[in-house]
């Protein structure tokens, strides 16, 4: 059984995809949860906000959450061609509030899966985030599950990308 954390970078359809891949890896007998980055309300990260104690939101549950998962699924749309503000900004609090032996340490060999639900198809969005993710360390697999308006989410490639993961 492997533990599965669904990162959604916005509400609406990528939640809904993200409780998709949740529902899917619960009912293979793993455990799943999803994190909505836009429930978190972060501020926007400067680099005067991190450096005051008073600016600096807590992200211990989202560190917590991201420990104990053996693998991430991250669910973002396309904007302007690349990642979402949410998903960088959320980012940008994870490498500076935590020292980098830690972040390092959060993300390296970390299995990860993507996805979109976007009005463009989300291709861009998805080399964005494999880019990103496997700068950080994280092993990117390879299949991605991209949706739109146009093309509902192929549940074949649900369930090949959570079982990839839970190896």
């Amino acid at each position: 059984m492997a533990r599965f954390l669904m990162i959604t970078a916005t509400s609406g359809t990528n939640r809904e995809l993200a409780d998709i891949f949740a529902s899917t890896a619960i009912a293979k007998g793993h455990d799943a949860n999803v994190v909505d980055l836009v429930e978190m309300d972060l501020p926007m990260f400067t680099v005067a906000r991190s450096e005051d104690p008073e600016e600096t939101p807590d992200i211990s549950a989202l560190v917590s959450a991201m420990s104990q998962a053996d693998a991430w699924v991250v669910i973002a749309p396309e904007y302007n061609g690349s990642i979402p503000p949410t998903l960088n900004n959320a980012l940008a609090w994870l490498s500076t509030t935590m020292d980098w032996q830690s972040f390092r340490a959060l993300c390296t060999g970390k299995p990860v899966g993507l996805a979109t639900h976007s009005g463009g198809g989300g291709a861009h969005v998805i080399m964005a985030m494999r880019q990103q993710f496997s700068y950080i360390g994280a092993d990117v697999i390879g299949r991605a599950c991209m949706s739109g308006r146009d093309k509902e989410a192929n549940p074949e490639t649900i369930d090949a990308m959570i079982d990839n993961l839970a190896r």
